[in-house]
């Protein structure tokens, strides 16, 4: 069975990882992370990904005890008897600025230790154009060795939704494209290890790259269309979750649900990873440009809604925040909008203690009970939901909550029942 290398090992790569495991294959998974690499190797993972009633933990725990996975730092090492090289090393973006050198320093890794008929597949997502123009030359540049010729290099985009990830390795339908057309049927041999859905196989990389950051874009700008829409039913005194409802009755139509923002690494990065290739080449993307400011605005949209319905002034306030992970049900807070609920409320004034158990980071406004962030608070706002926190344990709520004026939730997820709510005398304010 084939040997593979995964280098990044976080919310793709390890799932990636652990996913040839499973297939029989030896998986080397390297990052640069030491607590990371000592934690894994040792069992222990804070992902929430399962596969077949079995969470990645044990699955973890199975593949390093059947010796057909371990972690390391040492990616020259890793790579010396494996001819099957995956890069999943995303690209980080600060103040929309994308740094794409964490991926070089892979790739330069990649190159140092790249031997005749090695297989270099690229799985991060990166700006169109970035595997031939950077990524080829820099490997052929460090290695001596020619793509195409000596060692074959193909790009194929990641599709997962996290929380899904073993699901949608074996069952999302993929997309990929080589050097040359030896490259491209190669790493189609690799992928079908995993992936038992169909395989595009595109005229070019390019194709691939660029259909990859369309395909985040698109669900980008749906969510504005939508956050635009809650702003304008909010006016109107009319429920926008309801106004969908009615309108996704239309066999044509199919908004998505609002929320309190976008988080992760795929959709708030994309318009960053698409526009320098569209500065370089002239275009313009003034629709796109747009959506990303509508949804980077509705954090503080959902923050003012908190501060209207303060019954003291936001300096004597106290605030409990419930969720903060990206999205519900996962342990992924990176880009989380609930950071910038809170960053808004705490520049007003308030006193934010914030609750999520399935978040393993720690903050001086997080707490480590839903006690703990409800009590003497003013009002609660849920921006996650989570398998551990007892939202409808109202009464318990009720009794910690301030008495200073009705205490309210401000419900950015449509969860609580409006009649329900009021019975046990809070307010509540949804998107």
């Amino acid at each position: 069975m084939k040997k593979v290398c995964v280098f990044g090992l976080g919310f793709v790569g390890l799932p990636l990882a652990l996913s040839f495991a499973m297939q029989g294959c030896t998986v080397t998974g390297v990052d640069i992370d030491e607590q990371l690499v000592a934690d894994l190797n040792d069992g222990i993972t804070h992902h929430l990904e399962a596969y077949e009633s079995k969470g990645i933990q044990q699955i973890l725990n199975e593949q390093i005890a059947q010796g057909r996975f371990r972690a390391v730092t040492d990616g020259l090492e890793a790579i010396k008897d494996c001819k099957n090289i995956i890069v999943t090393i995303g690209i980080p973006v600060e103040n929309h600025q994308t740094d794409i050198l964490p991926l070089l320093k892979v790739c330069e890794t990649v190159g140092e230790g790249l031997k005749p008929d090695d297989l270099v597949l690229i799985r991060s997502t990166v700006i169109p154009g970035t595997t031939r123009e950077i990524i080829l030359p820099l490997l052929e540049r460090v290695s001596g060795l020619k793509a195409g010729v000596d060692f074959d290099l193909a790009y194929s985009s990641e599709r997962i939704a996290e929380g899904r990830a073993f699901y949608e390795f074996e069952h999302m339908p993929a997309a990929l494209s080589g050097i040359n057309s030896g490259s491209a049927q190669k790493a189609l041999e690799l992928m079908s290890v995993v992936t038992k859905a169909p395989i595009t196989l595109a005229s070019s990389m390019e194709v691939v790259e660029a259909a990859k950051v369309m395909e985040n874009i698109s669900r980008d700008v749906d969510i504005a269309m939508v956050n635009e829409f809650t702003r304008f039913c909010k006016a109107m005194h009319i429920d926008v979750f309801e106004v969908i409802q009615v309108a996704n009755t239309h066999q044509r139509v199919n908004l998505l649900t609002p929320g309190p923002g976008v988080g992760g690494y795929c959709l708030p990065n994309a318009f960053f990873y698409l526009s320098p290739k569209a500065d370089e080449l002239g275009v313009s993307l003034d629709l796109l440009k747009t959506a990303r400011r509508v949804n980077e605005e509705m954090p503080r949209y959902v923050a003012a809604l908190v501060l209207r319905n303060l019954p003291v002034a936001p300096a004597q306030a106290a605030v409990a925040v419930l969720g903060l992970a990206m999205k519900d049900f996962s342990n992924d807070d990176r880009m989380s909008p609930a950071y910038s609920v809170i960053k808004a409320l705490q520049e007003a004034g308030c006193k934010v203690k914030a609750f999520d158990p399935a978040v393993p980071a720690e903050y001086d406004f997080k707490v480590n009970s839903l006690q703990e962030a409800v009590a003497g608070a003013h009002g609660i706002v849920l921006l996650a939901r989570q398998n551990d926190i007892d939202f409808l344990n109202l009464d318990l709520l009720a009794e910690l909550m301030s008495r200073e004026g009705q205490p309210f939730i401000v419900d950015t997820k449509n969860f609580y029942d409006p009649q329900l709510v009021q019975e046990k005398g809070f307010k509540l304010e949804r998107l």
